[in-house]
C-alpha cells in the first residue's frame, strides 16, 4: 500500500516538475558543458584530425567519449 501512494505522489509531482523544469524565456537555455583536467567545454566541439584520433584512441582504452573529446582538444 505504502509502495503505491509513493508511486502516486512521485507520479503528481513528476507533472508539476516537468512543467517547472522548462526555462522561461527570461532564463538563457542550458548549454551541454563539462569540465575535465581544469577545462570547460560546452556545445559539441570541432576537432582537427589529429584531436579525432586521440579521441577515437582513449574511447578504446576505456574512457568517455564526452571527456576523451574536451582533454584531446585542450592536449593533442
Amino acid at each position: 500500500m505504502t509502495g503505491v501512494l509513493v508511486a502516486a505522489a512521485v507520479g503528481v509531482t513528476g507533472v508539476g516538475g516537468a512543467t517547472a523544469a522548462q526555462s522561461s524565456p527570461h532564463e538563457p537555455a542550458r548549454q551541454d558543458c563539462r569540465t575535465y583536467s581544469s577545462v570547460k567545454e560546452c556545445g559539441q566541439p570541432k576537432l582537427n584530425e589529429k584531436q579525432q584520433q586521440c579521441v577515437t584512441a582513449a574511447t578504446q582504452q576505456g574512457m568517455t567519449e564526452r571527456r576523451a573529446t574536451v582533454e584531446c582538444r585542450a592536449f593533442a
